[in-house]
C-alpha cells in the first residue's frame, strides 16, 4: 500500500510562474542547479554569521556575496574579521559588522537579529556548537515550535546517480526513540520537497532488513513504516528496517530479495542514532570526497549548522540549502 499525502508547506513565485513546493518544483539534483535557481529567482536573503572571524566560515559567506546570492551580516570579533576580509580581498564597508568578541553572546546577537526581523538566516561561525544551539532553542527568540523537536539534516551530492540525498539525524539527537524519530523523518522529507522530491522515498536504516527485538532500531523502523502505510506521516513512501546498502543499491537490494519502492532508491535515509549518522557523514566526507551540506530541520526558520571540519565550499553549500528552505 502506497501513500503520498502532500504537506502544506507553501509556494513561491519564479519567473513569472508558480513554484508549488508541495510537489511541483523542479526535483534538484546537484547544489549547481540549486545555485542557479537561488541566483535567476533573485532570491537573495541576509545571512548573519556568528563568530565572524571563523576564516572557513567568512569564506563561505564572501563566496555567496560575491554571486550575489546573500547580503551578509558579520557578529564577532571586528578587529580579526575586517583583517580576514582584506586578507580575501574584501571591502569591510560591504558588510554590516558587529564587534562582539563573547562567541555566546555573538550567537544571541545573531539570534536576536533574526527574531526581529533584521535579517532572515542564522549561520553557525567561530561558536561552539553547544551554545550556537543554546541560543537557536532559548524561547525568547520563539525559533522551535511547541512540541517541535531540532533535528540536523545532511544533503548530500550523490554523484553516482546524478542526485541529492537527505540523510537525518546526524549531529543534533542522540539516540531518539520513535516518536523522536518520527519528527526527524517528518522534517527529513518537508526538506526533501524543498529540494523538490515530490514523494520522497524513505529509508530507516538498521542493521539488518528483518524485525530483531533485540535490535531497537529494527523495532522502530518497522513502526515508522507501518506508520507509513496508514498515512499517519505524510507526504513520502517509508519502508524499513533497511540495511545501508538495499536502501541505496539495487543490486544489494536483490541480491538479498529486498523488494519495494523504497529499497535500491531511497532519497532520505533516517538513522538509528547520531553515532550511526555522524560516523556515516563523516566517512563519504573524508574518504569518498563527495559534496555535501550540513542543515537544520523542525524550527521555523533556516539554520546553517556545519562542522568545524567542514571545507568552505561544503559551509557555501549549506548555505545555498538554507536559503533554498526560506522560500
Amino acid at each position: 500500500m502506497r501513500f503520498c499525502l502532500k504537506m502544506d508547506i507553501g509556494s513561491r513565485e519564479y519567473e513569472g510562474n508558480t513554484i508549488d513546493i508541495q510537489g511541483e518544483r523542479k526535483m534538484f539534483r546537484s547544489f549547481a542547479e540549486i545555485e542557479k535557481y537561488i541566483i535567476e529567482g533573485d532570491f537573495k536573503k541576509k545571512v548573519v554569521l556568528a563568530g565572524s572571524n571563523a576564516p572557513d566560515s567568512l569564506n563561505s559567506v564572501v563566496m555567496a556575496k560575491r554571486k550575489n546570492l546573500i547580503r551578509a551580516v558579520l557578529v564577532g570579533d571586528a578587529a580579526k574579521t575586517k583583517q580576514l576580509l582584506r586578507e580575501m580581498g574584501e571591502h569591510e564597508d560591504h558588510y554590516d559588522i558587529y564587534d562582539e568578541p563573547d562567541e555566546r553572546n555573538a550567537a544571541h546577537v545573531a539570534c536576536a537579529m533574526i527574531h526581529d526581523g533584521k535579517a532572515d538566516i542564522p549561520m553557525k561561525g567561530k561558536v561552539a556548537t553547544a551554545d550556537f544551539m543554546r541560543a537557536i532553542l532559548d524561547k525568547q527568540y520563539g525559533f522551535i515550535p511547541e512540541r517541535g523537536l531540532l533535528c540536523q539534516a545532511t544533503v548530500l551530492e550523490f554523484t553516482k546517480e546524478n542526485r541529492l540525498l537527505v540523510i537525518s539525524d546526524c549531529a543534533v539527537n542522540i539516540e531518539p526513540d520513535y516518536a523522536a524519530k518520527k519528527k526527524i523523518l517528518e522534517g527529513a522529507v518537508n526538506l526533501g520537497h524543498q529540494l523538490g522530491m515530490k514523494c520522497p522515498k524513505v529509508a530507516v536504516i538498521a542493521p539488518v532488513e528483518v524485525v530483531n527485538p533485540a535490535m531497537q532500531s529494527t523495532v522502530d523502523a518497522a513502526m515508522l513504516s507501518k506508520a507509513g502505510q496508514r498515512g499517519q506521516i505524510a507526504g513520502c513512501v517509508i519502508d524499513g528496517p533497511l540495511a545501508l546498502d538495499n536502501a541505496i543499491d539495487i543490486e544489494a537490494a536483490a541480491g538479498k530479495n529486498v523488494t519495494g519502492e523504497v529499497a535500491g532508491n531511497a532519497d532520505v535515509l533516517i538513522m538509528p542514532d547520531l553515532c550511526t549518522g555522524n560516523v556515516f557523514t563523516k566517512s563519504l566526507h573524508y574518504f569518498a570526497h563527495l559534496k555535501q551540506s550540513g542543515t537544520i530541520t523542525g524550527a521555523s526558520i533556516p539554520v546553517v549548522m556545519t562542522s568545524r571540519t567542514d571545507t568552505p565550499e561544503d559551509k557555501y553549500y549549506s548555505i545555498l540549502v538554507s536559503v533554498l528552505q526560506s522560500l
